[in-house]
C-alpha cells in the first residue's frame, strides 16, 4: 500500500488504492484504517468532490516507503550479480514484453 501511494502522482481514493494493490474495496479500507492508526497515511478531502476522501502518505509513511524501495533495490542487485550483461539485457527484454502484454 505504501509503495502504491509513493509511486502515485497524487493521493488515491480507497477504490483506486485497492485496484493498485489488487485487493477489494473493503480490504483496502481496512488497510487504510490500519495505516492511519500507525501514522503512515492520512485521509484528505478530494478537491474535486468534497464527499470523497483521498489517501496520502504522511512523512513517516514516505520515509518507510523510501526504505522499502531501497531494500528491494539492494536485494535485486544482489540477485542479478551472477547474470552476464547479455542475460540482464534478455531479462529486461522479456520483462518488457510481459509488461506490454499484461492485462
Amino acid at each position: 500500500m505504501l509503495d502504491a501511494l509513493a509511486t502515485a502522482s497524487e493521493p488515491l481514493s480507497v477504490s483506486a488504492l485497492g485496484e493498485a494493490i489488487g485487493v477489494d474495496q473493503p480490504r483496502a479500507s481496512r488497510l487504510v484504517q490500519q495505516g492511519v492508526q500507525r501514522g503512515l497515511v492520512q485521509r484528505e478531502a478530494d478537491p474535486e468532490d468534497a464527499r470523497r476522501t483521498r489517501i496520502a502518505l504522511t512523512d513517516e509513511g514516505r520515509r518507510i516507503a523510501r526504505g522499502m524501495r531501497g531494500e528491494r533495490r539492494q536485494v535485486l542487485s544482489k540477485a542479478l550479480e551472477s547474470f552476464t550483461d547479455e542475460e540482464k539485457g534478455e531479462l529486461a527484454r522479456l520483462l518488457g514484453k510481459l509488461a506490454d502484454n499484461w492485462g
